[in-house]
């Protein structure tokens, strides 16, 4: 073992100066290549972190699963049919929990921009409180939805989505009336008469009436 050591510590190869036990370490650094990834695997992570955390809508997980949860609804369209596009059926929809959710993840892909994710406006106008522009009943941000509106600074999505995404979307929107955002605008409008009541076939959901802080009557 002594002449092992002896031949390590004659050896041609630099040395750290650590010794243990009368054992020395030889400096046998990473290669160049190696660290150079590791640094930047680093500067990668400080870029992808606020990246997917704070970024644009829908890179969080949660997002991600609501559009998942979407595109299984987008599957069962053949359940539904053609939705008509009339006042029953956008409060019967309203109501329905799994098709607001879909009308979510419709509002989040192309209005949350415009209106922000909570409905509560940045360049659009608040969705969430009581004072509407261009709207003076539920069948009228269906309107707004198909034709656009302000001259096209609020613009037609009647081409560009399919019939159900328009009224579920439309649905959506009107869900969000009487709902508290992080950062509203100001008031914008005339207030109008609420949402028609709940019809007797809706279904039992308490999520989407809990986000109203006043009822629907």
């Amino acid at each position: 073992m002594a002449d092992k050591i002896t031949n390590i510590a004659n050896d041609n190869a630099p040395l750290t100066g650590h010794a243990f036990d009368g054992i020395q370490e030889y400096d046998n650094p990473l290669p160049g290549w190696w660290k150079w990834l590791f640094i930047a695997t680093i500067v990668f992570s400080l870029l992808y972190w606020p990246y997917f955390h704070f970024g644009a809508p829908g890179r969080s997980a949660s997002e991600r699963f609501s559009v998942a949860i979407a595109e299984n609804m987008r599957l069962q369209f053949a359940e539904i049919g053609e939705l008509q596009p009339n006042e029953a059926t956008l409060v019967k929809m309203m109501y329905d929990d799994g098709w607001v959710k879909f009308g979510e993840s419709v509002y989040r892909a192309n209005c949350a921009s415009c209106h922000g994710l909570d409905g509560g406006g940045i360049v659009g106008p608040n969705l969430a409180d009581d004072h509407y522009k261009n709207v003076r009943e539920i069948t009228d941000i269906l309107n707004i939805v198909q034709n656009g509106a302000a001259a096209g600074a609020m613009p037609a999505w009647k081409s560009r989505l399919q019939l159900n995404e328009q009224i579920l979307v439309s649905s959506y929107v009107a869900s969000l009336r009487g709902s508290t955002p992080a950062k509203a605008k100001g008031a914008e409008g005339n207030v109008i008469p609420p949402w028609p009541a709940k019809p007797a076939d809706a279904p039992v959901n308490d999520e989407v009436n809990s986000s109203n802080s006043e009822p629907v009557q």
